[in-house]
């Protein structure tokens, strides 16, 4: 059972609110994370840049603090340490243009699997066969790559390891990267159940093996490690969370600029040649936008204290609906609504359709009389601008009503 579906168990049992049961999600979700690859600051990041699109008090404390004892408790589970440790040198100011060139084309690697991996969705929908049929076709798929390429096959960490230590022939290294793209983006694209993270860390791994005979600067170990993190990147739209990642799995501190750099390469290209990533492409296909750019609303950084009218200017409940329209609603009013007093206490508010709409029907009615039906919303000085929003819209009173 994975972390994310231990937090969905935990948030239906105690009945808790949606952003409790994200934030609970994505805790156990990040602490799973957390427990098989040892990288808590990494699941952390991956909360903020791809689950939670926030950076709150509200989700970040939960997500952090059950990182911190998956962190603390996999030692007495597994082996302590990195899953794989590596140690590249010093980089020279020359490798800073290797890793745009890595970047660039980890960016175009990134975005040939998102494409295809659709482009092959598509192709099977397309097939005069059931859907239940596709599955069988891409574990077809699979197994002949497998045939033909052992390697290719499983989770691969000990495949990841030769490779970020250079121990396979280039050969070996382009027939695995060919083989494990295709079968990858065949069996994802059947609707069978697999994986992104590991076959993004190989193939991304691959790549650097290849681009290491090539590209000058540095220690050759060093680019399977950032082509890694690139590849990863760039699928996921998430550079900060692939560098720390991928420091994480090796504690290279030596790589951990090269890293950032080539990430970066990355997910740019990738930005400016597709409109959206592999994770949210299915979910804009359905009719939904996930908006992923992480920013401050400026209604959130205002309270009500800070925009409220200091000086209010109410109407008394018992003046007359069309003696209310000619003094509050002429020309040069300042304010679209006014609260209406009874007796000093606040029974409702009143706009100019809310009165004109009461007085056709009764000409003799007040102010009291049109407020009677209408309930009375509110908002305290401490709240923010965007919570009172949000009450608006939900209520269906819009801000030129005020």
């Amino acid at each position: 059972m994975t972390g994310g579906a231990i937090g969905s168990l935990i948030a239906q049992h105690f009945h808790l609110t949606a952003a409790e049961r994200k934030a609970l999600l994505v805790a156990g979700a990040t602490a799973g994370m957390t427990a098989v690859f040892g990288t808590p600051v990494a699941a952390v990041l991956l909360a903020v840049e791809l689950l939670l699109f926030e950076l709150r008090p509200r989700s970040l404390l939960p997500v952090a603090v059950a990182c911190a004892v998956a962190g603390f408790t996999r030692p007495l589970l597994m082996d302590a340490g990195p899953l794989f440790p590596l140690q590249t040198a010093v980089p020279g100011p020359l490798a800073m243009l290797s890793c745009v060139i890595a970047g660039v084309l980890c960016g175009a690697l990134s975005a040939s699997l998102s494409l295809s991996l659709y482009k092959v969705e598509d192709w099977f929908g397309k097939l005069p066969l059931h859907w239940m049929w596709w599955p069988a076709i891409g574990g077809l798929a699979v197994g002949i790559g497998g045939y033909l390429q052992p390697r290719a096959l499983g989770v691969g960490y000990d495949v990841i390891g030769d490779l970020l230590h250079n121990h396979l022939a280039l050969g070996v290294v382009l027939a695995l990267l060919a083989v494990k793209a295709v079968i990858w983006v065949i069996a994802l694209g059947s609707g069978t159940s697999g994986g992104v993270l590991a076959p993004l860390l190989m193939m991304g791994a691959g790549l650097g093996v290849v681009l290491s005979h090539v590209l000058p600067g540095n220690d050759p170990m060093l680019w399977p490690l950032v082509c890694m993190a690139a590849t990863l990147g760039g699928v996921m739209r998430a550079p900060l969370t692939a560098t720390i990642f991928a420091f994480g799995l090796t504690h290279d501190s030596n790589a951990l600029l090269p890293l950032l750099t080539t990430s970066a390469v990355a997910y740019g290209f990738t930005v400016l040649t597709m409109r959206r990533s592999i994770l949210t492409e299915k979910i804009a296909r359905r009719g939904y936008h996930i908006y992923r750019e992480y920013g401050i609303d400026p209604l959130e950084r205002h309270s009500v204290e800070e925009v409220m009218t200091r000086d209010v200017r109410s109407i008394d409940a018992a003046l007359p609906v069309t003696r209310a329209l000619a003094d509050y609603f002429g020309e040069g009013q300042a304010h679209r609504a006014f609260p209406v007093l009874r007796n000093g206490a606040v029974i409702g508010v009143a706009d100019r359709a809310m009165l004109a709409a009461r007085g056709t029907r009764d000409p003799i009615a007040t102010v009291g009389d049109a407020c009677a039906d209408a309930p009375l919303y509110y908002a305290l000085p401490g709240e923010n601008c965007r919570a009172v929003a949000t009450r608006l819209a939900r209520t269906g009173w819009s801000a030129c009503r005020w």
